[in-house]
């Protein structure tokens, strides 16, 4: 049995999906309200921070994916990551089933220098460095055969359904319904973006690979990249609709964080607008070169059609 912990997320979501398609039917999805995405689903309802629902969510279960997420809360990942990532290690361990880890990239230097799955952890912010200590944790534990896992990481989301994402939220929402988009500080740095069925096919694919375990994978992202300008003019095209957009200063961006959490939980992401945000995923290319990875123009494609009906 493969089971997807925090199963209710986009990616998620997709997860299952791909599972089912592609290498079982014999899926679990574990969260605290599951709903089925295939017919063949079984569904278990647990928190896990309780280490005890943890233990129960994973029992039966050959492979667990950590897929997840808390709100943009700094509080509560300070609290909770830590909390959550040892109940799962401690529950995986408990039955031998191995682990995959859907991580971010928050850990990393916010620099212009290409990410690869060797760069150092150079957090900028509470958020990043509780990213860097769950990773850890899960490092620790592979080195010490604790647990047999890997760490499948991936940039920033865009996608259909209820991706979260701030490009989600401040670009495609609004350039589809004709609205301004806003940008974070330029709009003339590349950026690295990742389409969540994508991702998640990626993980999929990861996780009934053999030889892909004891080892952090960058999931594929279009190499392509664009500016949000030129992300902009694209969706624009694509939604038929005007493409304008606002730059958001430092300052405005530092005054919405005053009222608004999600503005606020943002701010040390920052600096990673100001430069190029190069994600890059050609390990795992070089290993599956069969992998289609989804352009920018198909992705959005998808996610206009999807709204269109």
């Amino acid at each position: 049995m493969q089971t997807i912990l925090g199963a209710s997320g986009q990616i998620g979501e997709e997860l299952a999906r791909a599972l089912h398609d592609n290498f079982t039917t014999d899926i679990l999805l574990v969260s605290r309200n599951p709903k089925k995405v295939n017919p063949t689903d079984k569904l278990f309802s647990a928190d896990l921070l309780d280490a005890q629902q943890a233990r129960a969510a994973v029992a039966g279960a050959d492979i667990v994916y950590l897929t997840a997420g808390l709100p943009m809360d700094t509080q509560r990942w300070v609290e909770q990551w830590p909390i959550m990532m040892s109940n799962v290690i401690e529950a995986c361990a408990a039955h031998g089933a191995r682990l995959v880890f859907f991580d971010n990239t928050y850990m990393y230097p916010q620099t212009a220098e290409p990410h690869t799955e060797s760069t150092p952890f150079k957090p900028n912010g509470a958020k990043g460095r509780v990213r860097a200590q769950i990773a850890n944790q899960l490092l620790q534990a592979m080195q010490e055969g604790k647990v047999e896992a890997m760490i499948c990481r991936a940039p920033e989301f865009y996608g259909p359904g209820k991706t979260q994402s701030i490009t989600n939220s401040t670009i495609i929402d609004n350039v589809s319904k004709g609205n301004p988009a806003r940008v974070f500080l330029r709009d003339d740095t590349l950026r690295s973006l990742i389409y969540t069925p994508d991702a998640s096919r990626a993980m999929a694919l990861l996780g009934n690979t053999p030889d892909a375990w004891g080892q952090t994978w960058h999931l594929p992202c279009d190499d392509n990249r664009l500016t949000y300008r030129q992300f902009i003019a694209l969706a624009a095209e694509v939604f038929g609709t005007c493409g304008d957009y606002k730059i958001l200063k430092q300052w405005q961006l530092s005054l919405a964080g005053l009222v608004n959490k999600t503005a606020r939980g943002a701010a040390e992401l920052l600096p990673r607008y100001r430069v190029d945000n190069l994600f890059d995923s050609s390990k795992f290319k070089a290993r599956f070169p069969e992998f289609r990875v989804t352009t920018y123009r198909e992705g959005l494609q998808a996610i206009a059609n999807e709204r269109s009906h």
